[in-house]
């Protein structure tokens, strides 16, 4: 080889390899990031429902998309550290599963696109000023969980045809502040049905056992569970069963672990519709102009071996509106 030639090599060799890192490092940095904050432990369902969503729309985790997961272990004071963090790390969008986790974003950040994946109550949580035009940079889906007092009574009354009070257990305030929506429903809808309803706030699994003695003692024959507390379901089970307590859940996991009856939307079909809102926003639309949507389907589930150790059964009328009888 001649010098010149070897020269001329030697070169673009050296561009190349000076090159070729900064071209990566500027490919890597236009890859949206985006954060997802669960309200959960791991292992969870939720992260991997989302990126089925997203590849169906053609998003590749690493390659044309980076989801940096966060788990808060379901505490609040975790949400609100993880939420610091992801601003911190420059994510394009956060991504947050329940009302922990949204309310942890919104105290992070005014101005990064915020996905509710999804929110029990974000109207009366004051996340949103309408379902129409949310009006900030909130948007997402609502799960209804705090619209669905009515329905959840009704189901517990065709079990129990004797029904008369029936307890709640949800979060104090500063845990999850979803819980005053989700028991105000709870007592709108007693009140109208002239039934006794048993709300007591817990902030952790310790105070169980206690909840469930207070609501025993006002004569609870069933208990309708926030969702906050759905890690802990056989825990529940075994509590509620002992007291021969019919535990409704907000979450179809909890009946398949013993719970009497579930009334919800369809958590895991909300999971991957959650990657709509991301894949619209990375196209540029508008959080405050993207309308929430609300499930128009939801999910019956009875426990039928639980209904009857607890000596109920369940009737014709009621098989026509359940959507799943486990045994």
């Amino acid at each position: 080889m001649r010098r010149r030639d070897f020269a001329m090599l030697f070169g673009c060799s050296a561009v190349c390899t000076l090159t070729a890192p900064r071209a990566l490092s500027q490919q890597l940095a236009e890859v949206p990031r985006v954060g997802v904050l669960v309200s959960a432990s791991k292992p969870h369902p939720f992260a991997d429902a989302l990126r089925r969503g997203l590849e169906r729309l053609g998003y590749s985790d690493g390659r044309n998309i980076v989801l940096d997961v966060r788990y808060t272990q379901g505490r609040s004071d975790r949400a609100g550290e993880l939420a610091a963090e992801l601003v911190r790390n420059g994510v394009t969008i956060i991504v947050a599963h329940l009302t922990p986790a949204v309310t942890a974003a919104i105290a992070a950040t005014k101005t990064i696109p915020i996905i509710m994946a999804p929110a029990g109550a974000p109207l009366q949580s004051g996340f949103i000023k309408s379902l129409a035009e949310p009006g900030a940079n909130v948007t997402g889906l609502s799960a209804m969980n705090a619209e669905l007092g009515g329905k959840r009574i009704q189901l517990l009354h065709d079990l129990i045809p004797n029904l008369s009070c029936v307890g709640v257990l949800a979060t104090t305030l500063t845990t999850d502040p979803f819980s005053t929506p989700f028991v105000a429903d709870i007592q709108a809808a007693g009140t109208t049905a002239k039934l006794k309803i048993s709300p007591v706030l817990v902030g952790g699994p310790n105070e169980f056992e206690g909840a469930f003695s207070i609501m025993a003692k006002d004569g609870a024959q069933a208990v309708i569970v926030q969702g906050f507390f759905g890690p802990y379901a056989k825990a529940i089970v075994q509590i509620a069963n002992g007291y021969r307590i019919g535990y409704m859940s907000t979450d179809r996991s909890a009946v398949a672990d013993g719970g009497l009856a579930s009334i919800s939307a369809n958590y895991p079909a909300l999971y991957e519709q959650a990657a709509t809102y991301v894949d619209k926003i990375l196209k540029g639309a508008t959080p405050a102009r993207l309308p929430v949507e609300q499930p128009s389907q939801f999910q019956v589930t009875v426990n039928n071996r639980t209904a009857q150790a607890l000596g109920l059964s369940i009737s014709p009328r009621l098989a026509a509106v359940v959507d799943e009888v486990i045994d």
